[in-house]
């Protein structure tokens, strides 16, 4: 019986592991003197469509805090080529 309930926990833990470090590295590893300058990024993402209200840097990525297309919008982006790579709370 323990087997049984403790295999699909394993199981869930690993996928819980993997996904994480896909999270992890969608915003690259380059040190930050190779990243791009927030003015440069709140351009970018101004061009994008965001009204870019606050910048943070968060788990590697820059993260744009703005309104788009009328909602209110926190987008990850990659910090050294400015390319969007999801909106925190996706999964």
């Amino acid at each position: 019986m323990k087997n049984i309930l403790i295999a699909p926990l394993f199981a869930a833990s690993v996928l819980a592991g993997v996904a994480h470090a896909e999270d992890a590295g969608k915003c690259g590893t380059a040190p930050q003197d190779k990243w791009m300058t927030e003015d440069a990024l709140k351009a970018k993402a101004t061009e994008m469509g965001f009204d870019v209200r606050q910048i943070k840097v968060e788990d590697g990525c820059y993260e744009v805090y703005g309104i788009k297309d009328g909602q209110k919008v926190e987008a990850l982006f990659n910090p050294e080529t400015g390319v969007q790579v999801g909106v925190d709370g996706d999964d």
